[in-house]
């Protein structure tokens, strides 16, 4: 499950939380599809990481345009730095087709350890930062229409998993919100998705405890193995292309077989 070669040529992506991971493999995939790809990231220590991916997508055959914007997602200014670093890069007349909400983080704490601030630190990024950023975006989706939403939630949306509270109902609320806006937004072929992956080898997942981790590998019916990120990728980027034009409001688990929806 991919998009074919060219399928995105001449389509420009946001992709949030691109230096590393799932974002990271994302915004590659696209690219590879022929996707510009704007790369939103957070940290001063991924600045070189984002430069040394901005040049890889560069070189791919298809000759994609990239462009990195450091921005604190979680920020209330975040969605007009982002504009406003759109307009430098593609022009104050610029439009987008692909916005890839893939941003988040989750706290390890159980109920009786949760305060204010922890659920500040997630809700406002896992939740609150794609409203934002979705919201200042729709007037510069393309007019044309046919464009794609995709949200990266988890099969902890749907699953209890002890201490993950804050990060498994983030998740959820995410959900919630990708079926309202594929109901809001389809009248111009527009389509809105999410991709809730499984346990994937990433930076992420060394915080999670691994009681937890080895616990989904052993439920998970395909080789009872993580899931990669190229195979998240791949799923990300067909939703993206043209080929999926009649999906919508739908939450794919893409997770061996794990969750089953």
């Amino acid at each position: 499950m991919s998009g074919s070669k060219g399928s995105l040529e001449g389509q420009v992506a946001v992709i949030t939380g691109a230096s590393r991971g799932l974002g990271h493999g994302m915004a590659v995939e696209l690219a590879r599809l022929g996707a510009s790809v704007m790369l939103i990231f957070t940290s001063d220590s991924s600045a070189k990481r984002v430069e040394d991916l901005c040049d890889q997508i560069s070189q791919l055959p298809l000759r994609p345009r990239a462009r990195a914007c450091k921005v604190n997602l979680a920020s209330f200014d975040a969605p007009g730095q982002i504009l406003a670093d759109l307009d430098a890069w593609m022009g104050p007349d610029s439009c987008i087709d692909i916005l890839v909400n893939n941003a988040g983080i989750e706290v390890v704490k159980g109920l009786g350890e949760i305060e204010v601030a922890d659920y500040d630190k997630v809700y406002d990024l896992n939740v609150r930062a794609p409203i934002l950023l979705t919201q200042a975006l729709l007037p510069r989706f393309s007019s044309e229409g046919n464009n794609r939403i995709i949200n990266i939630g988890s099969v902890g949306g749907r699953r209890g998993f002890s201490q993950l509270g804050l990060y498994c109902s983030s998740k959820a609320a995410l959900e919630g919100l990708t079926r309202c806006w594929a109901a809001e937004l389809g009248g111009n072929g527009t389509t809105v998705n999410q991709v809730n992956p499984g346990p994937v080898q990433s930076e992420m997942l060394e915080n999670i405890p691994k009681e937890i981790v080895d616990l989904q590998k052993k439920q998970t019916p395909v080789q009872n193995r993580l899931g990669t990120v190229d195979e998240i990728a791949k799923v990300v980027a067909w939703l993206a292309s043209p080929e999926s034009s009649w999906i919508t409001g739908q939450v794919i688990s893409a997770s061996g077989g794990l969750e089953m929806y």
